[in-house]
């Protein structure tokens, strides 16, 4: 049996994971993390898009998150997200609808036009995308 550490995961609105974990995977703001049993005490920013969970059954599971940090502790390591989504509940239609309107407002920038805000949507309905398509991967489809 492989060591494990404690995970959660949260937003603002819920709690989304909470067990025992063999690997952790997650875009840093500093560049990829895997997080196991025994790795050093860590705190980071998180970029949006997908986080992988390898539970303590082997089964891989992903979710999105729109950003947020990872605190690593001995035996516990907790992702606080300001938004987590499972899966089943991501709208690949909605996410690409997002990204295109994202995608149309920053070449048509108006008057009061707010570059940061439409960033923001274009990078997070990309990192749906990127997760959807990482689930996509995983499942063989």
């Amino acid at each position: 049996m492989a060591m494990t550490v404690h995970c959660d995961i949260v937003s603002a609105e819920q709690q989304i994971f909470s067990g025992l974990v063999e690997m952790i995977v997650a875009a840093g703001t500093e560049g990829d993390l895997g997080i196991a049993y025994g790795h050093a005490p860590l705190l980071s920013g998180l970029q949006p898009g997908p986080i992988r969970v390898i539970t303590q059954s082997g089964d891989e599971e992903v979710y999105y998150i729109s950003g947020g940090y990872i605190e690593v502790q001995p035996h516990t390591v907790t992702v606080l997200a300001d938004t987590a989504l499972r899966a089943e509940d991501m709208d690949e239609a909605a996410a690409l609808q997002a990204k295109e309107e994202a995608e149309k407002n920053l070449t048509n920038r108006g008057g009061e036009f707010d570059y940061s805000a439409a960033a923001v949507q274009l990078a997070e309905a990309s990192a749906q995308l990127r997760t959807l398509q990482a689930i996509r991967k995983k499942l063989g489809k």
